[in-house]
């Protein structure tokens, strides 16, 4: 037996939310890249405060891969592993080299619209697959996200 037997999900109404999650989960590996380069490479006035906060902020996103990769297990997905496969499915784009501060947190912040975007459609799929588990989970992202973009748009305020 597999888990979706005992979960009481129907197998097929809960494919298209298995699509959209491992999309998902390739845009938050990349998004992860991407802040681990503008925490290695920023510069400037802000760069203590932002050298921290892009490591918190890439903590936060690698923990958020591992729930979305267990939640696809869950589900009867299997997670897709690689950077080769994630580049091409991410809507996430790579970016290198940025020292700028202000430009990686509006890079940041660009990037939190597109995740929230997809978390938004992600739950409206989900909700008509009764799957509240991955509602709640997308949710709470969702929460914290918007929390955490009024607080970056504040930082960028002249």
């Amino acid at each position: 037996m597999k888990t979706l037997d005992y979960i009481s999900l129907d197998k097929k109404r809960i494919v298209p939310v298995v699509d959209e999650l491992q999309k998902f989960l390739a845009d938050l590996q990349v998004f992860y890249t991407n802040l681990r380069g503008l925490h290695w490479n920023v510069t400037g006035r802000q760069f203590f405060q932002l050298h921290e906060k892009f490591e918190e902020i890439y903590d936060d996103i690698n923990e958020k891969a591992d729930e979305i990769a267990e939640r696809l297990l869950m589900l009867g997905g299997t997670p897709v592993n690689n950077y080769s496969e994630y580049l091409k499915t991410a809507r996430v784009k790579e970016v290198s080299n940025v020292t700028d501060g202000e430009k990686g947190v509006e890079l940041i912040l660009e990037t939190y619209k597109t995740l929230m975007d997809s978390e938004r459609s992600i739950i409206k799929l989900a909700g008509e697959a009764e799957d509240e588990v991955t509602v709640a989970l997308l949710t709470d992202y969702l929460k914290e996200q918007e929390k955490l973009t009024w607080m970056l748009v504040a930082l960028l305020t002249r």
